[in-house]
């Protein structure tokens, strides 16, 4: 019941903030709370995705940059964003991208898999609200909350879900395991079982592309390995990762245990999905990019034109 007062109360003040258009301190004075506590609930609301903005920029794309990636990587589509000029914007562009051939593919009764990752959250983030489509939303990597908030794959079930009137189906695991044989077991466990099986099973695939960069790194971010780890990786082949599956430039999975120890779909898994559409921008992320291609588990790419040129120059 206090969950429900709590929600209602998100609700209710973002209503008065964003369509009533009252300022703080005249919710604060309607509700007797002070404009201190309005700013933090406002702010609540949107990281809960309570309220979600959603700005319609302008989106230009380079069609001989397109055709060229198909071509190249025999990839069913190629979206490639006109970069925009600020940078900062490009992530949010690229989501919005995605959102719109989301919007045009997925199927009334059909099954979407998705994957943890900031770009995988941009994507959910612009599909509009009236966008209705009775979809089976699964969850295709386990969950780690408390460390990835808002990014982790089960926030974005809940809130594809809710966005577009579906079923959300989650995987109750953490992503990775203690060992090969521990991920076995849970993997093995009936409604861990069902739930990938479902999720190999979907239509579309919605996934982000690592690039294994300490900074940023989602491996590094949730503590799962520390930049020196994650260093070691690199310094043997590895170049970035699909869904945690770490992968060299030929697009081949890392040697050793780290991938074993992953609760999710693998790299053959999203091989079998009929659209896995991966969303990944940056020239930094090229050569991830690249081998994620090579690998074969992307057959739609959603990036911007400098990544695009990037990707072109340095394949083989």
């Amino acid at each position: 019941m206090k969950d429900d007062y709590h929600q209602e109360l998100l609700a209710n003040v973002s209503s008065m903030f964003y369509e009533q258009e009252l300022t703080q301190s005249q919710i604060g004075e309607k509700l007797g709370l002070s404009r201190v506590k309005i700013y933090r609930l406002l702010k609540e609301a949107k990281e809960k995705g309570v309220v979600q903005i959603i700005i319609n920029w302008p989106t230009r794309r380079d069609n001989k940059l397109e055709q060229q990636l198909k071509d190249t990587f025999a990839l069913k589509e190629a979206l490639v964003l006109v970069a925009p000029k600020q940078e900062t914007a490009l992530l949010s562009e690229l989501g919005q991208l995605a959102a719109r051939y989301l919007e045009n593919i997925l199927k009334p009764n059909s099954t979407l898999a998705i994957c943890l990752g900031q770009t995988t959250f941009e994507a959910v983030n612009a599909i509009r609200p009236n966008y209705q489509a009775h979809l089976k939303v699964v969850q295709a990597i386990g969950s780690m909350p408390g460390a990835l908030h808002r990014h982790d794959s089960s926030a974005l079930v809940r809130q594809f879900a809710e966005k577009v009137g579906g079923e959300a189906l989650y995987l109750s695991s953490p992503p990775i395991a203690d060992s090969p044989a521990s991920a076995k077991i849970i993997r093995n466990q009936p409604d861990i079982k069902h739930t990938l099986e479902t999720a190999k099973a979907a239509e579309v695939a919605l996934i982000g592309i690592g690039n294994l960069d300490a900074q940023t790194s989602i491996f590094v971010r949730s503590k799962v390995l520390s930049g020196t780890e994650l260093k070691t990786l690199m310094n043997e082949g590895a170049v970035g990762d699909i869904a945690w599956q770490v992968f060299n430039k030929n697009g081949q999975l890392h040697p050793g245990s780290f991938n074993e120890r992953i609760i999710g779909l693998s790299l053959e898994d999203l091989k079998t999905i009929p659209m896995t559409i991966a969303v990944a921008g940056g020239v930094e992320k090229a050569k991830a990019i690249l081998g994620a291609l090579y690998s074969g588990a992307v057959n739609v790419l959603c990036t911007d034109d400098q990544t695009a040129r990037k990707v072109l120059e340095i394949c083989d």
